[in-house]
């Protein structure tokens, strides 16, 4: 199969790791909307117009299946990106929402993300009577995206965003942006060890996997490859790198334009 999936910078990875490790021997296009960079403090209507940009430039790469692999956007235009691509839509949110059995639940997430209040509507619908806190943070993905991060720093800064989830005294904490994985070592190290983290990238690639084997007699099945084409908006030298540090893979990166109109081969 082909599929596709995008975020603002590296968040995505986490998603894309899980996918191949769960659903391999496919070919996976990774969009990473740099030039706009971070999403998780822009403002709604931004949100839904480069949710329309992003389905309308996947809508021409003859994709499959297509992967939300922001939370932000997930929040804000689901509806935008399922109304505008022709192909299933996983997203990151209710996959993971779906699978919560913990009575008190923490989630951090972007402040648009958390604005929305989409995490804790989407929980209460699988099980009403759960305890959910959301802690926007909002510094967190632009220290993630910098080529030389400082973990001290951002140790400093989740002790403080965690503090009002752990006086809670939450059982799970869901990494609600794609960026945060990334940083479990540092989040592990300042909750309690009773505590269990939550990537909605496993329940999503869970999702991804049993729609796979539903249709695997329509597609193909190519054995021990892994066919990966990335794009990006701004940045195209520094990204290799960033896809070397995190994926283990220096790849060609394309830069692409997302405001250009229609399809061009």
């Amino acid at each position: 199969m082909r599929l596709g999936l995008f975020d603002s910078g590296v968040g995505g990875f986490t998603v894309l790791k899980k996918v191949i490790e769960i659903c391999p021997n496919n070919s996976f296009i990774y969009l990473a909307d740099t030039a706009r960079l971070p999403y998780g403090v822009k403002k709604t209507s931004e949100i839904i117009k480069i949710a329309e940009e992003i389905a309308s430039w996947f809508g021409c790469q003859n994709i499959d299946a297509f992967l939300i692999a922001c939370n932000t956007t997930n929040a804000i235009a689901l509806d935008v990106i399922k109304k505008n691509l022709n192909v299933p839509v996983f997203d990151l949110i209710g996959s993971a929402a779906s699978t919560i059995q913990e009575s008190r639940v923490g989630v951090l997430a972007t402040p648009s993300t958390v604005k929305t209040k989409a995490y804790t509507n989407a929980i209460l619908e699988f099980k009403p009577k759960t305890f959910v806190i959301e802690q926007p943070c909002p510094e967190f993905v632009p220290m993630i995206e910098m080529d030389n991060i400082n973990f001290d720093k951002i140790a400093d800064v989740a002790s403080r965003y965690l503090q009002p989830l752990v006086r809670e005294e939450i059982h799970s904490l869901i990494l609600g942006c794609s960026h945060y994985p990334l940083i479990t070592p540092v989040l592990t190290e300042i909750l309690p060890s009773s505590v269990k983290l939550i990537d909605p990238a496993d329940s999503l690639s869970l999702r991804l996997k049993s729609f796979m084997d539903s249709k695997a007699s329509n597609f193909l099945k190519k054995k021990n490859l892994v066919d990966l084409k990335f794009y990006v908006t701004s940045n195209q030298k520094n990204f290799p790198n960033k896809a070397k540090h995190w994926l283990n893979v220096f790849p060609e990166v394309n830069l692409v334009s997302l405001q250009k109109k229609g399809c061009v081969s």
